[in-house]
């Protein structure tokens, strides 16, 4: 997969799996990010309310997707930006069947293949369903966010949430971790 990365990443901006979307008015959640919780592979729980005050990454994730690469830029960018941002990855298997493995074997991959620092949750349902995460029911709808609907288009999508719970921004997976365009919302 890490020689298909560099040629996964061209291809999508020719694909279309680069929106970007801005909270148009920095619009205040009705519902507050810090009443949710989540559960980390290890089976520990834990509350968005830990992460007042830091930037929130969140990212879905998969083991077996052309944009699984970009573990390692999330991995750097988390040891660079630590005090100030914290990056989780929901391991999906809601795109093509690309997360078949069990926790112990998602954890087992993260941990061998990529070393990564920052928490990963369990595997979890990103799509609009009745079985989505709370998590990302609020990401996805703006009864609850107050302004975006736009549910994860593949693995490696990313919402960005600033220190005051509120959602500023979603990436299509097409943009790089590194890249300007998230340094820059997080820099903001």
């Amino acid at each position: 997969m890490k020689m298909l990365y560099p040629f996964v990443m061209r291809l999508s901006g020719i694909m279309g799996r680069k929106k970007h979307k801005k909270n148009p008015g920095q619009i205040i959640p009705p519902v507050s990010l810090y009443q949710l919780e989540a559960q980390l592979l290890n089976g520990n729980r834990f509350s968005f309310n830990a992460f007042k005050g830091k930037k929130i990454l969140i990212v879905n994730t998969a083991s077996n997707c052309g944009y699984t690469d970009q573990l390692n830029a999330l991995n750097q960018l988390f040891e660079k930006k630590k005090d100030q941002l914290m990056i989780i990855a929901f391991p999906s298997n809601d795109f093509k069947e690309q997360e078949k493995g069990s926790n112990e074997e998602v954890a087992q991959f993260c941990t061998t293949f990529y070393q990564l620092k920052f928490p990963v949750a369990k595997k979890t349902v990103v799509s609009t369903s009745p079985q989505q995460h709370p998590l990302y029911a609020w990401l996805t709808n703006k009864e609850l966010n107050g302004w975006n609907e736009q549910a994860p288009s593949w693995n490696f999508s990313k919402y960005l949430i600033n220190e005051a719970g509120m959602l500023t921004d979603y990436f299509d997976p097409g943009f790089d971790p590194a890249g300007s365009e998230i340094a820059l919302a997080i820099n903001t």
